[in-house]
């Protein structure tokens, strides 16, 4: 049986902890009273960390554990729903820039590349495929700002119910 993956941080945290201890101890040992004042020290810090830790061990578990959730698959339908939202934001960043004459045409260029490529992506939801779609035709007419921002509103607004939804 797999220990839960709280359990194997906390482990590998007391081994790093017990390691440190002892090694340290070793030292201090060996320079302030010959090898068997290390071996003592070195046993003794050692020891205390290692009963320190296994005392701790359950009180860690129980508040690590809450924080830790497994990523499930629509978490990487969600991911790349964000990297769709930051490109087409970029994009329309580009086509719509805040000084005139701030973005060059290969920059624009590279941005609309990007952004078509990541919302053609297989694993992206449909509503947010369908939404991601409607917003880059509102940003390439490059005419109405206020068009391409309704419609970047509707992509945020699309891959937030996505996921809540999941």
């Amino acid at each position: 049986m797999t220990p839960p993956l709280t359990a194997r941080i906390h482990l590998l945290i007391t081994l790093v902890l017990v390691t440190c201890a002892a090694l340290g101890c070793l030292c201090l040992g060996l320079l302030l009273g010959g090898r068997l004042m290390a071996l003592v020290a070195a046993g003794a810090a050692g020891l205390g960390a290692w009963i320190g830790s296994r005392l701790a061990r359950r009180q860690i578990t129980a508040h690590v554990s809450p924080g830790i959730q497994t990523v499930s698959a629509d978490g990487y339908a969600q991911g790349i729903a964000d990297a769709v939202v930051a490109s087409i934001a970029t994009y329309r960043a580009a086509v719509f820039p805040l000084v005139p004459h701030g973005v060059t045409e290969e920059e624009r260029d590279a941005r609309r590349t990007l952004a078509y490529r990541l919302s053609a992506f297989d694993a992206l939801p449909r509503p947010v495929q369908l939404s991601a779609a409607a917003a880059l035709e509102a940003i390439d007419r490059g005419t109405d700002a206020k068009q391409a921002e309704a419609a970047m509103k509707g992509l945020y607004l699309t891959a937030y119910e996505q996921r809540l939804s999941h």
